[in-house]
């Protein structure tokens, strides 16, 4: 297992830390997503022979957040 801190802007509140952690959840491979309100990062654990850090991009901003490469 592979873990990575994504940095996402935009997130203020409860909603948002679920929205966040409920997107990444949904992708096969994602076990772990643990976002952090007051530092704007996200902790995800996942096997990346199963999902890449780019669709974990793409889910955080189908949410409405912007990730910071």
């Amino acid at each position: 297992m592979e873990k990575k801190t994504l940095d996402v802007q935009g997130m203020s509140c409860g909603h948002c830390k679920a929205a966040v952690e409920g997107a990444l959840k949904k992708l096969a491979g994602v076990s772990a997503a643990e976002a952090h309100l007051e530092t704007g990062k996200v902790d995800v654990t996942f096997d990346e022979g199963k999902v890449t850090v780019a669709a974990m991009k793409e889910a955080i901003e189908e949410q409405g957040y912007d990730v910071i490469a």
